[in-house]
């Protein structure tokens, strides 16, 4: 039996792969195309210039895990060319107008050798024999003690028993594609149809020519079209880092239904608005084109059917909840705590459930009583004691979001109205802050040698450090939740919470927090007290 099986070979599966190949744990890999890297897709041009028919850029201001894996792996980058200008058509039988500002981009970079070498560089690492492509999963199964994966192939249809199962796929193809028994709880089914696949109904168009003819007459490669009649609505320079071999790409504006209806026509088409932007030059290109919303393996049926909506940076924290007791989990950017949907979404992911299969056992939910967490084993004293603490501040990070959506739910069935999220964000704090001052109470610490400086004890600021990243947690789970539930639809105020509505809710946690701090002090006051009466060697 597996230990841990990943179905999913985009970049939260294979960065995930990579870390239990570091860490020593056995896994296999499954992928249903015959490809790795899902929504990652570079091709060669006939000048060997390599085009990103999938996700160009990273921005290493705003995407750190990304930036840091890609400089682990040794891959080489470059930025994005962009010096500002644009060129905007408005109408179809006007010519485009320059506009000049601040570059469009933002800072963006590219991978040298397209990223595609990130998912090839990252499968170097991996046993070949672990990797099995052309394995599509059809159907899960909970068999208490491990999970039953059902995949079919070319050939037949295999069964693969795992202890834990990570499904690094995007959820609404899970949803659409796959059977789970026992059918998963109906919030987690919710949130997965609500999950809209980044990206997933888009198509995009490389086109590679002789030279860079738009840098020569002065243009960055960067425009806007914006008509009625467009065909590729964004455009973009996409040559190498030095210009030698030159390129644009693009982003279709047809809907997924037009780009059906012109299949035949488009390369023309597509060939006549780059001319029309930036001239004859351009007439002869080489196109390499991508429908995304015809790969069956990318995009659901919700995907075409729902317009593109606001992009939401913070997925639903439903999706991030472990499934079947921690035998499963669900995966992909559009599981993401952080950029949700983007490439550093994928890695985000790939993080939280690496962490999730590392450790051992998790708190007993509202238990005060000393669970068994994981921690260094190479800590002792006071800092394996406040290690621990930090460890079970962790793990009360679902059984508060439960309390959330339990308080919610008991708010909407009382027909309460005003305050909903604050009321119900607020009660869970002061909840979990005050099991912690039972779990600081109870907690081995040694006390003598703890310096108290102006009535404050020095590790009152190590009891308060693991809390800050849960209260920011709790609530950008909480109004990434309210974005996605039909209870709240009716509710705007509460559905998309207004920022001065998410100030007062920050401000109400801060005076709990404040509170708390407090009585944590005060308690590791007395311990300290308890111990210098106490006789050496004895800890409180």
């Amino acid at each position: 039996m597996l230990e841990t099986a990943i179905v999913g070979g985009g970049l939260c599966g294979l960065a995930l792969a990579r870390s239990l190949q570091q860490r020593g744990t056995t896994f296999a890999l499954f992928e249903a195309r015959h490809r790795l890297g899902g929504r990652i897709l570079s091709v060669a041009a006939g000048s060997g210039l390599a085009l990103d028919l999938g996700p160009t850029w990273f921005w290493p201001e705003t995407q750190p895990l990304l930036t840091s894996l890609i400089g682990e792996l040794g891959l080489v980058h470059f930025p994005q060319h962009d010096d500002g200008t644009v060129l905007h058509l408005t109408d179809a039988d006007k010519a485009a107008q320059q506009i000049s500002g601040p570059p469009i981009h933002q800072g963006a970079q590219r991978v040298q050798g397209g990223m595609a070498s990130l998912v090839a560089t990252l499968a170097r690492e991996l046993p070949q024999e672990q990797i099995h492509l052309g394995y599509e999963l059809t159907r899960i199964v909970d068999c208490a003690t491990h999970v039953r994966l059902v995949f079919a192939t070319a050939t037949e249809s295999v069964a693969i028993d795992a202890k834990r199962v990570v499904l690094a796929v995007p959820p609404r193809l899970l949803a659409d594609r796959v059977s789970f028994s026992p059918e998963l709880d109906e919030a987690t089914s919710e949130a997965m149809h609500n999950a809209a696949t980044w990206m997933a109904a888009q198509a995009k168009v490389l086109i590679a020519y002789d030279r860079a003819h738009w840098r020569d007459k002065g243009h960055s490669g960067n425009a806007f079209v914006s008509h009625e009649q467009a065909v590729v609505g964004e455009i973009f320079d996409a040559c190498d880092a030095d210009g030698a071999k030159a390129a644009l790409g693009g982003f279709l504006a047809f809907s997924p239904e037009l780009r059906e209806t012109f299949t035949v026509g488009l390369p023309m088409l597509m060939a006549s608005q780059m001319v029309q932007l930036f001239g004859s030059a351009l007439d002869d290109g080489e196109q390499h084109y991508q429908n995304w919303a015809s790969e069956r393996f990318t995009c659901s049926a919700a995907d075409r059917s729902d317009p593109p909506g606001e992009h939401i940076e913070i997925a639903n924290p439903m999706l991030r909840r472990a499934l079947w007791d921690g035998r499963l989990h669900l995966g992909s950017a559009e599981t993401a705590s952080h950029a949700a949907g983007y490439l550093e979404g994928a890695v985000n992911a790939a993080r939280r459930i690496e962490r999730a299969l590392a450790r051992s056992n998790s708190a007993t939910e509202g238990s005060t009583a000393r669970p068994q967490i994981a921690i260094d084993s190479g800590l002792s004293g006071n800092a394996a004691s406040l290690a621990w603490f930090a460890s079970w501040v962790i793990a009360q990070r679902d059984p508060a979001f439960d309390d959330y959506r339990q308080r919610l739910t008991r708010s909407l069935a009382a027909q309460q109205r005003e305050q909903l999220t604050q009321l119900a964000v607020l009660g869970v704090m002061e909840s979990v802050f005050a099991a912690a001052l039972k779990v600081l109470e109870a907690l081995s610490l040694d006390m003598r040698d703890v310096a108290v400086e102006r009535g404050r004890s020095a590790l009152t600021p190590e009891v308060q450090k693991p809390f800050r990243d849960f209260m920011q947690s709790l609530l950008d789970d909480a109004v990434a939740f309210n974005r996605t539930s039909c209870a709240l639809s009716n509710f705007p105020h509460e559905h998309k919470p207004s920022k001065d509505y998410v100030q007062a809710i920050l401000r109400d946690i801060a005076a709990a927090w404040q509170e708390f701090s407090l009585a944590a002090n005060r308690l590791l006051l007395m311990k300290a007290e308890a111990a210098a009466r106490q006789p050496s060697g004895v800890a409180s």
